[in-house]
């Protein structure tokens, strides 16, 4: 009897029957807050009705039509969509279908564009499993152990993850800058190095937001050397952190931006976008992919656009954050095993360290737990699997966060008793 692979770890025992909204229904009929949201990708809800709508009209027309056979309007008319809301410049697209395979797009734009070998990224951060994306991934040695070797040619700085260091936000930012500085003296010379990837905001490296003053820096000295800045917003990206893009809080603009997860509603369908300038450095036929913009996940991620505008979920993912960081920060207050609530909009951390500052992984995955036998879903992120993290639709509510966050409070309760 076939059965799936006992590798893959179930972070909750839930058996989702239905789902709608922010809740998931076992087939008792038991509902969940779901602040998992397929980790940030049903940015709309479970079922939305007009993704729903939009999906059900698309597959009776067509399912599949391979982007560089055939083209079909639902891709051509996102591309159009898309064009509107992402950064002033970067107005050509290549689709595919996980994060992943768009950071390995990137990626490869950025060496044949430039003509060097080397990428820079940050301690903490995460851009996918495949070789390439994983060579990239500084989040955690489960995503890259046991398979080496890796790509060559990464070169990794320290992000400035102030509570992590003990140090305030200036103090990391100095010093992430500096020892930026320092690798491209002893490490990768600037005209080695093709491309810096950051997230704005750490993802699985713990929810840590990045800061105006450190990604100026960034911007700075990519384009002082030449270098291409890739911005993985696959997590950060439609509206999650408060603002269309998770690097419109620190002003500063990507020269290639990845896009996934929020884009289509839960459809595996994501991209990089770049000035058609730059992507047209990169070598005919080294784009590609049998899925890539298929027909149904264009047409969702249409839908999606289209209710994340209209029931200005964007707005709605600030004002909801807010919200739930104030709640979360209280819950803290009351339980000093968390250490520090961070987060932008509807993206929030609680790290859990014990009384002497050490990663406190047994209790986060404690309260995780009790949360999910409370009826509320969250997962663990970080280095040491340590922060527990709240990510639920855009479309959540004020009485659902307030719901949350009492399930939450009792959960930590039970961890800690």
């Amino acid at each position: 009897m076939a059965h799936l692979s006992p590798l893959l770890k179930q972070a909750t025992p839930v058996l989702v029957d239905r789902a709608e909204g922010v809740r998931v229904f076992d087939p008792d009929g038991r509902g969940f807050l779901d602040f998992t949201a397929g980790i940030g990708v049903t940015s709309t809800g479970h079922c939305h009705p007009r993704v729903v709508a939009a999906v059900r009209e698309q597959a009776g027309r067509l399912i599949h039509g391979q982007y560089t056979t055939v083209m079909h309007r639902p891709l051509l008319e996102l591309t159009e969509r898309l064009g509107t809301v992402l950064p002033a410049g970067l107005d050509a697209l290549f689709y595919a279908n996980s994060g992943s395979e768009a950071v390995e797009a990137a990626l490869r734009l950025a060496r044949q564009a430039t003509g060097r070998p080397n990428i820079v990224v940050f301690d903490g951060s995460f851009h996918g499993r495949t070789i390439g994306a994983a060579s990239l991934t500084r989040s955690g040695t489960r995503f890259s152990a046991g398979f080496a070797p890796l790509m060559a040619g990464v070169h990794t700085a320290p992000f400035p993850y102030a509570y992590h260091y003990g140090w305030d936000e200036d103090t990391a930012t100095d010093f992430a800058l500096r020892e930026l500085d320092y690798l491209f003296a002893t490490g990768t010379a600037p005209n080695d190095t093709a491309a810096i990837f950051v997230e704005p905001v750490l993802g699985e490296g713990g929810y840590v937001p990045a800061n105006e003053r450190f990604l100026a820096g960034v911007r700075e000295r990519a384009d002082r050397y030449g270098i291409v800045l890739v911005l993985d917003e696959v997590q950060t990206g439609f509206g999650r952190t408060g603002r269309y893009w998770g690097h419109e809080h620190f002003g500063i603009r990507p020269d290639v931006q990845v896009i996934a997860k929020g884009l289509a509603s839960g459809f595996p369908l994501s991209g990089i976008a770049a000035s058609e300038e730059l992507m047209t450095k990169a070598w005919p036929g080294s784009q590609g992919g049998t899925y890539g913009g298929n027909a149904v996940a264009c047409a969702a991620a249409l839908a999606t656009l289209s209710v994340i505008e209209d029931e200005k979920l964007v707005d709605n993912a600030a004002e909801q954050g807010r919200r739930l960081i104030d709640g979360a920060r209280k819950v803290a207050a009351a339980h000093p095993v968390i250490g520090d609530v961070r987060g932008l909009g509807l993206m929030v951390g609680s790290e859990f360290t014990t009384a002497d500052g050490e990663p406190d992984t047994a209790t986060a995955q404690r309260a995780q737990q009790a949360a999910a036998a409370r009826g509320l879903l969250l997962l663990t992120c970080g280095a040491y699997s340590n922060v527990v993290r709240m990510i639920p639709p855009l479309v959540v509510t004020a009485d659902e966060i307030d719901e949350a966050l009492e399930l939450w409070s009792a959960a930590v309760t039970d961890a800690t008793s």
